[in-house]
């Protein structure tokens, strides 16, 4: 080693001359490479605004599906099933009433028109009926027109 190792004439030595070169690249690099992920997500939100103004019920379903994909996929927790066993027991109350007022409904509806169950089967059996000589009629004609009768 030599004094030239040691001083390169600002009163550094050349090795930390060479790192100081080294740790400014690494700075620029580092200032660069933050500059560009800004951009990019910048653009991102330019590009995530921009969809949502064009297609806002497209946007409202996906997040409606990815709120669901995540409360599917994380357990519940006893506070939870605490709190909303009681609202899912009204819900499934008014379900069951609605279903039944709707069943009530539709065959009071039936009865008043003169439809019964009964009257279905019935009705049921002589379409069949009617449709099985429509086809044996038909069956009939197309083999008297093949063997040449009329």
């Amino acid at each position: 080693m030599n004094d030239s190792d040691f001083d390169n004439g600002s009163g550094e030595s050349r090795e930390s001359g060479e790192s100081g070169g080294f740790r400014s690249e690494v700075r620029q690099r580092a200032i660069e490479t933050y500059g560009e992920a800004r951009d990019r997500v910048a653009d991102a939100g330019r590009r995530a605004g921009d969809a949502l103004s064009e297609a806002p019920l497209i946007a409202l379903a996906g997040g409606l599906a990815a709120g669901a994909l995540l409360a599917a996929l994380l357990p519940r927790t006893r506070g939870e099933e605490q709190l909303l066993r009681p609202v899912g027991d009204k819900l499934g109350e008014r379900a069951r009433a609605a279903a039944e007022a709707a069943r009530e409904a539709g065959t009071a509806k039936l009865d008043e028109l003169g439809l019964s169950k009964d009257k279905a089967v019935e009705t049921v059996r002589s379409m069949i009926q009617g449709v099985g000589d429509a086809a044996r009629t038909s069956a009939q004609a197309a083999l008297d027109a093949a063997r040449g009768r009329d």
